[in-house]
This record gives C-alpha cells, sequence and structure tokens, in this order.
C-alpha cells in the first residue's frame, strides 16, 4: 500500500524518526524546536501514542502516581510533527522507505504503510528478552510498559482478596507468594515498591498478616544493582531482607509451569505471581534494516551518533552501540540507559540539523554522572559524582533526579502534586482488574454466551471457579 494523501512527501527533506520513547520524543522535541517551518517536515512512528517514563513504573504499580501521569502524549508535545500511530516492519534504507502497520492498515487488510524519508532516526528502544523457561509465556508478567503496572497492581491487590476469601491452604498459599526475576532497576524498584504497597494494604483484611506473604527476588549473578556498586549492592540486599523479602543470588528460574516456581538450587515455591524483569533485548526490527549491528544485535554507531556506513541513518539509545568517549578505555560503549538515551537524543538531533544545513557534527560525550534507585518509600541507594547515598537522602535524590527528567512542565507538576497528596492521605488499595475485560458485564446482562464476568472470573457454566486457569496473564488473575 502506498502512504496516504496525508503523509504525501512534498518537497521539503522529510525525517523519519521510528520509535516514541526517550529518544524518539527527545530527538522530535528538539528537531521541531530547531528547525523552521520551511527547512524539513518531521514524521515520528510509534506503536503508541504516548511516551512512558519507565523509571517512574514502580511508584505507578504502588498508587504513589497516577498511571496516566507517566506518559506524555505525544500528539500534545510535538505540535509540529505529523504522528503516525504503527508499527514499523522493515526499514529499505537504499530505497529511503520505512514498512509500516497501522491500524488502519490492519483493519483494511491492505498490508502496510510505505513513507519514504531522507533522513532516518532510528529508536524503536528493546522489548523483554525473555528465556526458554517452561511456563514462563504463560503465566509471568513483564514490567515495561504502563499497562503491565497497572495489571501488576491490580493482581497483587486480587491476590490478596483470594487469600482472604479461600479456605484451601494450598490456594492461600500461592497466592500470597509473589516472585520476581531479575536483579535490576526494574526488579527491585518493582518488588521493594509492591512489597511496601502490599503491606499497608493488607491491615484492611482481617485474616493476612504481613508476615504471612512471601516476596521472593531471584537473581542469576552474585549482586543486585550493579550499577550504584558492590557496598550499595550489598546494602540493598540487607535492606530488602530486613523487611522480609526473600533474596535468591546466583539462582535462576527453572520452571514455573503448574503454578510452581522451580529455582536452580532445587527449591520450589507454589506461586500465582511470577514478574519477569530479566533484561532486555534490542528492538526485532533492526535485524530487518539491513543495517550493520554488533553482536548483541544493535546498531553500529559513529560518536556523531550517525549508523556506521549509512548516509542519512542514526540511532540512539538502547537501539545503538555508541562508544563512549568519556571512558579511560578504548571500545567501550554507552550503557543502554536512559541518562545517555535523552542526552543522545539532543545531540542527534542536533546534527540531524547541521547535516541538513551543511555544518560540522559534534560528538557525542557525557560522563557517568551515577545512578539512583528506590527501594521503597524512603528508602533508596545513590551512587552520584563519587558519592554514595542510602536511606532517606537517596531515596529524596532518586525522586528529584527523575522528577527534574520528566519531559514538560505539565507533568512535572502532575507527579509532584501526586507526591504531595500521597503524603497527606492514605493510600488507594482498589484493584480494577475488571478493566481488563472491560464489556465482560455487558456481555452477561445481554446473555452473550460463553465468557468471563465481572473481574474476568470464569462464569459457573463455563464449569471452572475463580481459581481455575493459569497465572497472571489469564483472566481476573492478570488483573
Amino acid at each position: 500500500m502506498t502512504e496516504s494523501g496525508a503523509l504525501a512527501k512534498g518537497s521539503l527533506p522529510r525525517i523519519l524518526v521510528v520509535g516514541g520513547g526517550y529518544v524518539g520524543l527527545y530527538a522530535a522535541l528538539r528537531l521541531q524546536r530547531r528547525l523552521k517551518r520551511d527547512e524539513a517536515e518531521i514524521v515520528v512512528v510509534g506503536p503508541q501514542p504516548y511516551m512512558t517514563y519507565q523509571p517512574f513504573l514502580p511508584e505507578a504499580a504502588a498508587g504513589s502516581i497516577s498511571p496516566r501521569h507517566v506518559v506524555v502524549p505525544l500528539r500534545r508535545v510535538l505540535g509540529r510533527c505529523r504522528i503516525v500511530l504503527g508499527e514499523a516492519r522493515s526499514i529499505d534504507h537504499e530505497r529511503r522507505v520505512a514498512s509500516v502497520v497501522t491500524l488502519a492498515t490492519a483493519e483494511q487488510g491492505d498490508g502496510v504503510l510505505e513513507i519514504p524519508y531522507d533522513q532516518l532516526v532510528l529508536a524503536p528502544g528493546s522489548v523483554s528478552r525473555t528465556l526458554p523457561v517452561p511456563g514462563l509465556a504463560e503465566h509471568a508478567i513483564g514490567f515495561k510498559t504502563v499497562e503491565e503496572a497497572i495489571g501488576l497492581r491490580n493482581h497483587v491487590l486480587e491476590q490478596l482478596d483470594i487469600a482472604s476469601s479461600t479456605r484451601d491452604a494450598e490456594v492461600r498459599e500461592a497466592a500470597l507468594t509473589f516472585v520476581f526475576v531479575g536483579g535490576g532497576y526494574a526488579g527491585v524498584e518493582a518488588i521493594a515498591e509492591l512489597e511496601n504497597m502490599a503491606r499497608y494494604a493488607v491491615r484492611y483484611y482481617h485474616n493476612i498478616r504481613p508476615e504471612d506473604m512471601r516476596w521472593v527476588l531471584v537473581e542469576a549473578t552474585g549482586r543486585i544493582l550493579p550499577e550504584v556498586g558492590e557496598e550499595l549492592g550489598r546494602y540493598a540486599v540487607r535492606e530488602l531482607r530486613g523487611r522480609g523479602v526473600e533474596v535468591h543470588l546466583e539462582t535462576r528460574l527453572e520452571s514455573c509451569e503448574h503454578r510452581i516456581a522451580v529455582f536452580s538450587d532445587g527449591s520450589r515455591l507454589p506461586t500465582r505471581t511470577v514478574v519477569w524483569t530479566a533484561g532486555v533485548k534490542p528492538a526485532p526490527l533492526l535485524a530487518s534494516c539491513g543495517l550493520p549491528l554488533d553482536p548483541r544485535g544493535r546498531l553500529r554507531a559513529e560518536a556523531t551518533l550517525q549508523v556506521t556506513g549509512a548516509d542519512g541513518a542514526w540511532a540512539a539509545g538502547d537501539a545503538a552501540a555508541v562508544p563512549d568517549l568519556t571512558a579511560e578505555k578504548p571500545g567501550v560503549l554507552c550503557a543502554p540507559n536512559a541518562q545517555h538515551a535523552v542526552r543522545q537524543a539532543r545531540v542527534l538531533a542536533d546534527n540531524v540539523v547541521a547535516h541538513l544545513r551543511g555544518a560540522p557534527l559534534d560528538e557525542y560525550r557525557h560522563a557517568y554522572a551515577g545512578s539512583v534507585a528506590s527501594l521503597g518509600l524512603h528508602e533508596g541507594v545513590a551512587y552520584l559524582y563519587g558519592r554514595k547515598l542510602k536511606g532517606y537522602r537517596a531515596w529524596f535524590m532518586h525522586r528529584a533526579y527523575h522528577l527534574s527528567r520528566m519531559p514538560t512542565f505539565n507533568r512535572k507538576a502532575r507527579v509532584l502534586a501526586e507526591w504531595v497528596l500521597s503524603g497527606l492521605f492514605k493510600r488507594e488499595i482498589v484493584s480494577l482488574g475488571s478493566l481488563e475485560h472491560p464489556r465482560a458485564e455487558f456481555e452477561l446482562a445481554a446473555g452473550g454466551g460463553h465468557g468471563r464476568g465481572r473481574r474476568g472470573v470464569p462464569r459457573p457454566e463455563d464449569g471452572a471457579g475463580p481459581d481455575a486457569g493459569g497465572g497472571p496473564r489469564e483472566g481476573g488473575d492478570h488483573g
């Protein structure tokens, strides 16, 4: 399918930005600020109409921040850009054409939308890296999107409801056991925030005590949070264990079939909750671009953020292997984190503008400032400019740093307001698991066949009770 009239390429050079994450949003925002209207047109292609600020996902899951405030609507902030909601399936850089599947092409069944371009900014980000663990695809949930964060919050609260209402000891034990796989930022912050939330929530359950719950963090290496250093990593382990979180180091998840988590040390835990945060990998799109990749599947990029050997192609963030010019040893690459992605996006945009104007390009240089991580309310670790912080100071620094990096004043103000309100009022502990099946209530009222009733619970006529089925991805148990 050729492009629609709304996307017909005019006489102006077209800059196509693939991806609406950190790099895509910040690069497009910088481009529209620096380019005059008669210099170029900017088209942004992304699968979602918003950018998710992922460092705030744990707080969104815990209810400290409203989920809608951790996302930035692309159409609102990129007023001078054309936004195409779709997924880029392939890119032919020799022809300078990207093939995109949109909601319209899927509905019409007429193939893909081909979008020509002059300059290409590749920033599709990354996807969860999974392993061939039996039962993982059927029972686990990731923690990379705002939808997964909302679903996990609902799921955890629903497990408390299940445990409170059942007389079956095995069902209760499985409902109150929460397994998180991966000791990086996502896994540690997620388990810390959700344990904190659940500990608060059980005060409203007459037959559940905090010590009835089991929170388990599994990490394949010998340490967690390697970015903050070994000393702070050990402190984080002690802090989590002091709150009752079981931290299993040098341990792998080998199976999670039949609601049983089996670890490499031989232990077995019945559980209805497995959260997978064990790393990411480059987006599959990169493999179909015909552009040079490094052994990890990332685009090979120069310090100017140009794709090596590909004129008119640029890359940054998780999708790019960018040399770190501030490193002492040659050949070191920039870490794939938000700190580099945001700064690379600005340099990339400036270089695209310079390229269009025939000006010299700049090289990306940024000495790593450090890392911050939250361990739940009022607890954290931080390693900034050689200084190590623990406890409340680190937690405050975590919030201050990420608030400063949140795009737009509107979102900053909303997040800050919610933090203030959460300090004045009690937490909200309502599960909205029925959001997973918004038509279930109407279908039940209309008598429209079999399916799920309220909150996704199987109907009695289906021959299954509320505890039937698989793990978090099935019905109301997913939340």
